[in-house]
């Protein structure tokens, strides 16, 4: 993808940097089957009406794409590359070609239209896109979209990521994460060949506050602007003070990661 830098015809377009889209597929509407209408989330509970997401509200509609996380048996043709306004990672437009069917899938950099798709549980050969268990990869090969005993997948789907796969044993194996964390995995877990797409999302530029507010972010108040009684570091005088959450826990030094779990 390349970084495509705007005239300088009004404020908002002087510093935004975007990605450019033209060579992207663009009649995505025509399978409105992979498609449902999302609801509007102001992160607001549905029971109470308490707030459980902080600044979030007064987004645009946006159009759902269903994107298939399974580990299904499939082999499958892509047939074009679109972008998604749910997440900074393209996606593929997939026909399988068992099941005669349609479906929507995380991209594989370097993988273009007319690329073929493959998920088993054994695989003999070894492309950018395929999907099997860990079992079957080699050590050292760069691993995306990875999921745990058979299950949707969870780890290393965004843009630009990727997962490496360090050692294997008789039922686990060693898999380093993004970021440079070390886990132990189930063997029978499964994992794509490749790296996510979109290397370059983290050097787009919004150029105004507008367009966080139309994705449904609002703005974030820094915690010093605050009254006291809002916030531990309200009243304007900060005076060294650790620095802590709203409900005065330590936010740098205390560990919060649960080592039980």
């Amino acid at each position: 993808m390349l970084l495509l830098k705007k005239q300088t015809n009004t404020p908002g377009t002087r510093h935004s940097i975007q990605l450019s889209k033209f060579l992207l597929f663009k009649n995505n509407k025509l399978i409105k089957t992979l498609t449902k209408n999302q609801k509007q989330y102001h992160g607001r509970s549905s029971s109470s009406g308490h707030i459980t997401v902080w600044h979030k509200g007064g987004g645009c509609k946006n159009i759902y794409k269903k994107i298939n996380f399974s580990n299904q048996k499939n082999l499958s043709i892509i047939i074009g590359i679109m972008y998604d306004s749910n997440r900074n990672n393209l996606i593929t437009l997939n026909f399988d070609l068992i099941n005669k069917k349609f479906y929507n899938s995380n991209t594989i950099l370097n993988t273009y239209t007319g690329s073929l798709l493959s998920c088993q549980q054994k695989i003999n050969d070894f492309y950018l896109g395929f999907r099997s268990k860990i079992e079957n990869l080699p050590v050292g090969s760069l691993i995306s979209n990875i999921s745990q005993n058979g299950k949707f997948t969870s780890l290393v789907r965004s843009a630009g990521t990727f997962a490496q796969l360090i050692q294997k044993q008789n039922k686990n194996c060693k898999i380093r994460l993004p970021s440079n964390q070390i886990i132990i995995y189930s063997i029978n877990s499964y994992a794509t060949i490749g790296i996510n797409s979109n290397l370059q999302a983290n050097h787009v530029v919004i150029g105004k506050a507008g367009r966080n507010r139309l994705k449904n972010i609002r703005p974030i108040v820094r915690g010093i602007a605050m009254n006291p009684v809002d916030h531990p570091h309200g009243g304007r005088s900060n005076g060294g003070c650790h620095p802590m959450t709203p409900w005065g826990i330590k936010t740098r030094g205390k560990k919060t990661k649960k080592i039980k779990k």
